[in-house]
């Protein structure tokens, strides 16, 4: 039974016990939730609050696909996996998004038809990472974007491929790869002959299996190739591999479909077939690459063989390890299924700082599981078929090493150059080229072009002339990749967590998907001149995939820090000095849990205490040089698979109490402690089970209160779960409220106003005036994109929002920390306006090719109807200077004003004072000289100096 949140919101949380998961939440859902979100945006209080994007760029993000003018090729769209759709007409000089007014920015393929100026977006992000968004079916723009059109294929979540006949524009066929977390029926193969008013599915293998890719042959659409993915990712585990990952062939455009890997075709068949990629040349000549999950024949290696061994590491001395090359340990330690956390840069540390020895690198595959690590996957293998398909022969002789290493279902693209058949290029961690079909390869790779790549174009009148989408942004090359070109001008930065400093200006620091973690002046000038002096404004402080940040109140030059799976540092920038700080467990007890984005809280009451959560709570009383476990195992024990799982998500301490402390994990517990970790009460007993804890808060306003967020999206599940105590988390209430359909990843206590609260969903932020009763939606500037983190700068008073798609937004909400409920009755409350210091230049410019310099200033106010508003400016003795109407919104609005004066305010200034001099400035214009002015709307009134 599906229960209503206005009925949820009255009830006690101690009769949640009847709530029953759903695994996924439906897309009627799913669409009735963007209907109220727009509904939302219209009537809301803070749809005129602006956000401003504060970057950074220079990082990019991960691009999905690319489409390109053939006749053109200096215009062409690029789409993020969560940042939406960006285009470019001056080679990637400068992009413009085009997305943003639609429902996401979440995009999966793009496809273009350039003689018609049709655009089509496969919403939801095709490869199968931990942030890979759902989507919203096939969007579809004839305007270059200016709006949107939903056509369809709702419930698909992931789109792999869009191909659209060059002969008939509305025949288009799509490979959906399907939902991430759940089973569902629209996945496979559909296609719409009419421009999408109406889909037929062609191709369904099963409810588990997707089309991950879709290609035509150059010049006979009828000639299509698919391949099947069967993969089951949750929490815990992912599986990317099934027997139902196959090779399909059409030759009817899509209508009908053949399976062609069949056992007597040469292709790999079975359970170990995962990802494949596919590419064209002609109607019988097509490669594929295939991520084979296959162990590898257990042949034993060669004395003199280059690669290390987990012999090796038995006898092998301290200094011999650290000198190792590190792609070559790090060849070792991926090839041999060694967690994530443990690559080449941290296990060096770990080795040199007496934790861990040479031998732990072999006892580490010496356990229940050694029989998977002494037979590692094939990995990445390349076939090829010249006879359309009807037999597969591999390319290669000798295994593809360091290409995927352990992220195969990350990747699965290969490209053929339309030239030329023997020209491929397959993508991995780095890009590998072939100019003799696939026998032998080289490494494309350069010092600008980041790792992990997504996306290419090869320009068919020059195939020397490469566009290649990646993890790090847009790269461009002329000469077949010698060189490249970085374009990476927009704003599309995937922040896991954001924090800031008290410095003036205050700092941002932001931890990224695979883009480490970086650091910024607020106020940093998001422009290209940092070109001229070579210094951008923000810089990297970590590398890898940038985690959650502390800085030390009391200097922020100490940082903490780090990367995936608990791999913390204690940074002191002024030294430039790194300390690696991961807590290691005793001997003799099971290794600690860390989740991806591993929890840190410096404590509120003592900079020097440090806490970090892995499956228990660790404290550092002494800067994270020495931890100690003060918490048994604070989640439900984890569970097996290849995925670290059981682990902590979030931390906090109440500022009223040391030692008040809460915890909240992956699998769906909240613990607290009112004794520093003596002892600890589980108080999520109530709550809606298995869920993630997104963010647990401690009450900077009452000692008793407590927030938390659960978070849905690793089940399909996108309710909303909200909830608030006043009794240290023995029941709960719900607060979700009226906020539309979304997972939650952050909820914010304002610092000054307790009744002000802020949240991020995976489809925007919200802010609430009535501590959760009710939810008003952001959107001036913002796009429909998942906010992470909301963190709040307490002396600017500042919002700072991190989102994974669309780098940082900043905002002022000192306005709205100054409201009530009575004064939200009020018919106008005018805000005070900012001091303004006077300038002789205003209305001149330097010279006659510039334009004049134009002051502005904000004048703010609240209204609790919609209408016509007059806003006066006085002099100090009452007469009017000028007047600006404006139409006001039903809640906080603002209206810009130039500091020009009318002719009459001119003389009645003149009168008041007639030593005062107002000239004319060279754009024709009288400005306000020095003094102080009243702004009056209505019967409010405020001060505005001039200095």
């Amino acid at each position: 039974m599906k229960i209503s949140k206005f009925f949820v919101l009255a009830l006690s949380i101690t009769s949640f016990t009847c709530y029953s998961q759903n695994p996924s939440t439906s897309s009627s859902t799913v669409e009735n939730a963007l209907q109220q979100k727009e509904a939302l945006m219209q009537n809301s209080l803070v749809k005129n609050i602006a956000f401003s994007n504060i970057g950074p760029t220079v990082m990019s993000g991960r691009v999905t696909d690319l489409a390109v003018n053939p006749e053109n090729p200096t215009e062409f769209y690029v789409a993020y996996a969560s940042g939406g759709l960006w285009h470019t007409i001056n080679n990637g000089t400068t992009f413009t998004p085009i997305l943003d007014n639609s429902n996401t920015q979440n995009v999966g393929d793009i496809a273009v038809d350039w003689k018609n100026k049709t655009i089509w977006v496969g919403t939801g992000e095709n490869n199968s990472s931990r942030s890979s968004y759902a989507g919203i079916g096939i969007l579809k723009s004839t305007d270059n974007g200016k709006t949107w059109q939903n056509v369809g294929l709702k419930d698909s979540h992931h789109i792999g491929r869009i191909l659209i006949n060059p002969n008939n524009p509305n025949e288009v066929t799509v490979g959906v790869t399907g939902h991430l977390y759940s089973a569902n029926k629209e996945r496979g193969i559909y296609k719409t002959t009419d421009g999408g008013k109406t889909w037929s599915q062609t191709l369904f293998v099963d409810d588990m299996s997707g089309i991950i890719d879709l290609q035509h042959a150059p010049n006979n659409y009828n000639i299509m190739f698919a391949s099947s993915w069967t993969k089951d990712r949750k929490a815990w585990n992912f599986d990317g591999n099934g027997n139902n990952s196959a090779i399909y062939k059409s030759t009817d455009a899509g209508q009908t479909w053949t399976k062609v890997s069949t056992e007597k075709s040469g292709f790999p068949i079975g359970n170990g077939v995962g990802r494949i990629g596919l590419a064209i040349f002609d109607d019988n000549t097509v490669y594929a690459i295939h991520d084979s999950q296959f162990r590898r024949p257990d042949e034993p290696k060669k004395k003199d063989s280059d690669a290390l061994t987990k012999d090796d590491f038995k006898t092998m001395s301290v200094d011999a390890f650290l000198n190792l090359d590190d792609k070559k340990l790090n060849g070792y330690l991926k090839m041999n299924g060694f967690q994530e956390k443990y690559r080449a840069d941290n296990v060096k540390q770990m080795v040199r700082s007496g934790n861990v020895k040479p031998i732990d690198l072999a006892k580490y595959l010496e356990d229940a599981n050694s029989l998977l690590f002494d037979t590692p996957v094939v990995g990445a293998e390349i076939y090829k078929s010249t006879d359309g398909g009807k037999t597969w022969s591999k390319t290669h002789k000798d295994y593809l090493d360091d290409l995927y290493y352990s992220y195969g279902y990350y990747f699965g693209h290969i490209y053929v150059a339309p030239n030329n058949q023997d020209n491929i290029y397959v993508y991995g961690v780095p890009i590998l080229k072939s100019k003799d079909g696939g026998k032998t390869f080289t490494s494309i790779d350069a010092e600008n072009v980041h790792a992990d790549h997504h996306a290419l174009w090869i320009n068919p009148k020059n195939p020397n002339h490469l566009i290649n989408g990646n993890d790090g942004g847009v790269n461009i090359t002329y000469d077949d990749g010698e060189n490249w070109i970085k374009n990476n001008s927009p704003s599309v930065g995937q922040f896991y967590a954001i924090n800031v400093d008290n410095e003036k200006p205050y700092n941002v620091y932001g931890g990224l998907q695979d883009n480490g973690v970086w650091v910024g002046a607020n106020n940093a000038r998001q422009d290209v001149r940092w070109h001229a002096s070579g210094q951008y404004p923000w810089e990297s402080i970590m590398g890898g995939d940038g985690m959650q940040i502390q800085i030390d109140s009391r200097n922020s030059n100490i940082v903490y820090t780090g990367f995936q799976f608990g791999n913390y540092f204690r940074i002191n920038r002024e030294k430039d000095e790194q300390t690696y700080i991961q807590p290691k467990h005793e001997l003799g007890e099971n290794p600690y849990r860390f989740n991806w984005q591993t929890p840190i809280l410096l404590s509120p009451h003592n900079q020097d205490i440090l806490y970090l959560g892995g499956n228990k709570l660790m404290r550092s009383m002494n800067q994270g040089t020495d931890f100690t476990a003060i918490s048994d195992d604070l989640t439900n024990g984890g569970k097996k698979g290849n995925v670290a799982y059981g682990t902590l998500t979030s931390i906090s301490e109440s500022p009223f109490q040391f030692g008040l402390i809460y915890t909240g994990s992956d699998d769906g517990l909240v613990y607290v402690t009112k004794n520093a970790g003596g002892s600890w009460t589980n108080i999520s007993s109530a709550l809606p089970k298995d869920l993630w804890v997104s963010r647990v808060i401690a009450s900077q306003h009452k000692k008793e209160r407590v927030y938390v967020a659960l978070n849905g999206y690793r089940w399909d599940d996108f309710s909303v779960y909200l909830f608030v105590s006043d009794d240290y988390g023995q029941t709960w209430k719900s607060i979700s409220s009226n906020i539309p359909a979304s997972p939650v990843n952050v909820i914010r206590e304002d610092s000054k106003n307790e009744n002000l609260l802020f949240v991020g969903t995976d489809n925007g932020a919200y802010v609430s005036f009535d501590r959760g009763n009710s939810w008003e939606a952001f959107s001036k500037g913002l796009p429909n994109v998942a906010v992470h983190d909301i963190v709040i700068q307490t002396n600017a008073n500042d919002l700072l929002l991190g989102t994974h798609g669309r780098s940082i937004y900043k905002t002022n909400i000192e306005n709205l920390q100054q409201m009530n409920a009575s004064k939200m009755n009020q018919s106008v409350v005018l805000f005070n306006a900012e001091n303004i210091r006077y300038s002789s230049r205003w209305g001149s410019s330097f010279g006659s090719w510039s334009k004049p310099f134009t002051p502005s200033t904000s004048i703010s106010f609240y209204t609790n109807s919609s209408g016509s508003k007059t806003i006066k400016i006085l002099s100090d003795k009452n007469s009017e200077l000028n007047e600006i109407k404006v139409n006001a919104d039903k809640g906080f609005n603002s209206a810009d004003y130039d500091l020009s004066i009318t002719e009459a305010g001119r003389k009645a200034l003149l009168k008041e004072n007639s030593s005062v001099e107002i000239n004319k400035a060279d754009n024709g214009t009288y400005y306000l000289p020095k003094g102080v002015y009243t702004i009056q709307i209505d019967d409010q009134k405020t001060k505005l100096e001039i200095k």
